[in-house]
């Protein structure tokens, strides 16, 4: 898992435009799969899942992974004024990168299959709780965009620390009990919004 640059915005009209008006309504949009196959990007979407012809680059020569999936998420966004309410729109990229994923050739099983698709499943969880957070931040008429970029940046934050626990708990993927119970505690995440099972008192999750 690595850091891509932060997500990006198309330029807005001047805040004075909207001094007056105090509505702001938040909409999301989301990039889907829909390139040809020779695109190097995949866009997240729940029917496509990851096979092992999407992992393009020369493996390393070092470090203790079998494979790595190269996966993150961005948005751009713009805004319109309509009546007396400020409409923003933000949209959402998950996507993986094949030219920057690898995998070893003595590797290629369903079982480090499953543990790479769990790495662009806790991606998409993560974009999931990005929304709830905006969602329920205030947003500010004359500032919305640094608060936007604001929990973009800690929601990567917290991505790239999700991606390093389900690493070490697993011990990329050498420890089968530990990543099934990540499939459940992200399987749970991505039906309920993003909500993590723990967050929900939800305990010793069993499927």
């Amino acid at each position: 898992m690595l850091l891509l640059p932060p997500g990006h915005k198309h330029p807005c009209s001047s805040p004075e435009k909207y001094r007056h008006y105090t509505v702001i309504q938040l909409n999301f949009e989301e990039k889907q799969d829909d390139t040809s196959p020779s695109s190097d990007t995949i866009f997240y979407t729940p029917d496509r899942k990851l096979q092992w012809d999407d992992f393009l680059a020369k493996p390393s020569p070092m470090g203790p992974s079998a494979a790595v999936a190269y996966t993150s998420f961005a948005y751009d966004g713009n805004s319109n004024l309509v009546n007396d309410t400020l409409r923003i729109t933000l949209r959402l990229q998950v996507f993986f990168i094949k030219s920057a994923s690898w995998v070893r050739s003595n590797a290629k099983n369903s079982y480090a299959l499953a543990h790479e698709q769990l790495h662009f499943d806790i991606t998409r969880l993560v974009v999931e709780r990005f929304k709830q957070k905006l969602r329920q931040t205030a947003l500010n008429r004359d500032d919305y965009d640094s608060i936007i970029q604001y929990q973009y940046l800690q929601s990567f934050r917290e991505m790239n620390r999700l991606q390093y626990k389900f690493d070490q708990e697993t011990n990329h993927g050498l420890n089968p009990a530990a990543q099934l119970r990540w499939r459940d505690k992200v399987n749970v995440g991505l039906r309920n919004n993003g909500v993590l099972p723990e967050e929900l008192g939800i305990e010793n999750l069993s499927f």
